[in-house]
């Protein structure tokens, strides 16, 4: 029995739904887009290794660029060849989880990161 094709996007539903959805992404290449921008190599492998959980989790895998200070998830469903709800409900997951701000969380139980040089991993938008 063969699977139903999935739905994709053309480029301007792509980028309706980037500016209502997720702001911060983009759509070049076929692919949609995150620079996730980190304080160093710690924090990019950080950053790595929760795209890496979030992904398996989800059984659907980006293409990931890394550097000492950034990391690029790009996302695109191959096996449809092109962008699908997919790639948009992973991109959603992976921007809750990396931006999540526990400090920011009114009546929290956790306190965050300190607000010192030494403790900071990802530059938030």
């Amino acid at each position: 029995m063969t699977a139903p094709k999935e739905r994709t996007y053309d480029e301007a539903e792509i980028r309706t739904r980037l500016a209502a959805e997720l702001p911060h992404w983009y759509y070049e290449n076929g692919q949609i887009r995150r620079k996730y921008k980190t304080h160093g190599w710690k924090s990019t492998l950080m950053v790595v290794n929760t795209v890496g959980h979030l992904a398996e989790a989800a059984w659907h895998h980006p293409d990931l660029s890394v550097s000492y200070a950034f990391v690029i998830v790009k996302l695109v469903t191959h096996s449809a060849h092109g962008v699908t709800d997919k790639d948009f409900a992973l991109a959603k997951k992976i921007e809750e989880v990396i931006q999540w701000q526990p400090a920011q969380e009114i009546g929290g139980a956790l306190e965050g990161t300190p607000d010192d040089p030494r403790f900071k991993h990802l530059k938030y938008d």
